[in-house]
């Protein structure tokens, strides 16, 4: 299951539970989508992957204990920020490479 990590690791930005903007690569790093466009160009300072948009863990229970109330999101902040020149000398080797393929 899902951490669902509040923050973007990059800019720290809060990342509700809900939030339409969080994205996530296969570890479940999280960047908001801002950060993944702009400074990491799709590409995960952490493993190199590629980013998706962050599933949004329902409220309602509509299955006997499932939901947010029963399996709660993290409130553990990860904040690593990205050194940009760094990454995009990184980004650049692998950008082009569809994340599937990578």
């Amino acid at each position: 299951m899902l951490e669902i990590r509040p923050n973007c690791e990059h800019c720290d930005k809060d990342l509700a539970p809900d939030a339409t903007d969080a994205m996530i690569c296969s570890y479940e790093c999280t960047f908001c989508a801002d950060c993944v466009d702009s400074v990491l160009e799709n590409v995960c300072p952490n493993c190199g992957g590629g980013f998706v948009p962050r599933p949004v863990r329902p409220t309602t229970e509509w299955r006997t204990g499932v939901s947010r109330d029963k399996q709660q999101p993290s409130d553990r902040r990860v904040l690593k920020p990205v050194d940009a020149h760094a990454h995009k000398a990184y980004a650049q080797t692998i950008k082009t490479i569809p994340p599937e393929k990578r």
